[in-house]
């Protein structure tokens, strides 16, 4: 966790139980059509970014051993997928 500050885990903590609370189905994960409206249902469709780029950053957030080193040797991708930096090694 790239500042030391705990403010971004514990945001990124309630970030996963609100998704955990408001978006899990029986099967996977559902999108949500108004935030402002909590009793609905998601609904049967999941973006294929939310596994590949919202959980994996929540998972980098919490990954204390991680090799990702993203002030001095990697970039992430639109797809957020972590690339090394050519110029760095």
């Amino acid at each position: 966790y790239l500042t030391g500050d705990p403010v971004y885990r514990e945001w990124g903590w309630e970030i996963f139980q609100a998704i955990e609370r408001f978006c899990r189905t029986d099967e996977a994960y559902g999108q949500v059509s108004d935030v402002r409206k909590l009793n609905e249902p998601p609904l049967d469709k999941m973006e294929s970014f939310f596994l590949a780029e919202t959980l994996k950053y929540l998972y980098l957030l919490f990954d204390p051993d991680t090799e990702i080193d993203i002030l001095h040797t990697h970039v992430f991708n639109t797809e957020a997928h972590p690339l090394r930096r050519l110029d760095r090694r």
